[in-house]
């Protein structure tokens, strides 16, 4: 949901900036610089230009990851990308698996992007350059979007641009990350976190749910379905999500809890099915097998907000994705999703997008139309 952030476990801290034991992650720079202007805003239009940063080391699964999610595919009329990716210099670059390849561009190719997405890296200490702050600070103050995973949250982190604010990174990161930067608010159990202007994920996997998050966000579900489709991935993994996932010698521990989200993940499954039924609260609390108390406990834990709220935002989810690529009428499509009527439809779009159905659908095609000239 744009805007919104989901709630989970977190570690905070407070006071002054501790940075903690960095004997195994560290960072090779010890430079102060941290950034105290007010950011501006987020550009109103949809990112259409895209740099990702590879430190040395740089995840090989990362960079096909999002090399791949934002491949041209204009001929299936989806937006094109202008993709580059850019490292501290260009030159040869080494990442995990041991290839060397050729980078092309310096930080410089951060100057003119609409959104950055830091890579995360296995090198330790992390590497880590003035150079890089100031790169980043300065597309962030111009309204570009960032966003990081992983060690790169890490990285992110470091430009002091993610204090004050929520942020994720991998799971056996996340203390580390608490430690050196009380002033951010850590969520452990997330797979990502969208504050607006910037985003954070979880492990080297939830690259692919930020991406499809972004595409969504931006672009409209139409487009990130699209995408998902093609890559046979789950179109929308909850961000409140737990990411943590037992070892086998755990299972026969598993928490009461544990059972109560495996049955919610089939839930939300089950229901995203039939959108266009009058769902309730107790019914759903049924299906999970759960008591309604339970199942509201559960639900908020889980997904970051309530089951009326959650199940609006997936039936908006459908009417956009109807919209965009049907020509069937609004008061059908209202039904499709579970509305009630064109008027609740129509209430409930605008709270999102500040538009109209109508106007959402014109808009849509108009953007369509012009692909094919890209």
């Amino acid at each position: 949901m744009l805007g919104q952030v989901d709630k989970g476990r977190s570690i905070s801290g407070s006071g002054s900036k501790v940075y903690g034991d960095e004997s195994a992650l560290g960072f090779v720079s010890t430079d102060p610089y941290r950034p105290h202007e007010q950011p501006v805003s987020k550009p109103r239009t949809p990112f259409r230009s895209l740099v990702a940063y590879a430190p040395p080391g740089v995840s090989a699964f990362g960079l096909s990851a999002v090399n791949g999610l934002f491949a041209d595919r204009s001929h299936m009329g989806l937006p094109r990308f202008d993709f580059s990716l850019c490292s501290d210099r260009a030159g040869a670059l080494n990442t995990d698996v041991g290839m060397c390849m050729q980078v092309d561009h310096g930080l410089e190719a951060m100057a003119a992007a609409d959104l950055i997405i830091v890579l995360p890296t296995e090198r330790r200490p992390l590497p880590r350059s003035a150079a890089l702050d100031h790169a980043l600070t300065a597309a962030h103050h111009r309204g570009a979007l960032i966003a990081a995973y992983c060690a790169g949250s890490l990285l992110l982190a470091e430009t002091g641009l993610l204090d004050g604010l929520r942020a994720t990174t991998n799971r056996s990161l996340t203390a580390h990350l608490a430690a050196r930067h009380p002033a951010i608010q850590v969520e452990t159990d997330t797979l990502y976190v969208d504050e607006g202007q910037v985003i954070t994920g979880a492990g080297a996997a939830a690259d692919i749910d930020v991406c499809l998050h972004l595409l969504r966000r931006e672009h409209g579900v139409a487009v990130s379905n699209a995408v998902a489709r093609e890559w046979m991935v789950a179109p929308r993994r909850e961000s409140g999500q737990t990411h943590y996932v037992p070892s086998f010698s755990e299972l026969g521990t598993r928490s009461l809890a544990d059972d109560e989200d495996a049955r919610l993940a089939d839930l939300l499954a089950w229901a995203r099915t039939r959108l266009n039924q009058p769902l309730t609260v107790s019914e759903l609390a049924r299906q999970a097998l759960m008591s309604s108390r339970t199942f509201a406990r559960r639900f908020q834990a889980v997904t970051g907000t309530t089951p009326y709220a959650w199940l609006t935002e997936q039936r908006l989810d459908l009417a956009e994705e109807l919209l965009a690529t049907t020509i069937l009428p609004i008061r059908e499509i209202a039904g499709r999703a579970g509305f009630r009527s064109n008027g609740v439809l129509r209430s409930q779009f605008v709270k999102r997008h500040g538009i109209s159905p109508t106007d959402y659908r014109r808009r849509q095609r108009s953007a369509a139309a012009r692909r094919p000239g890209q």
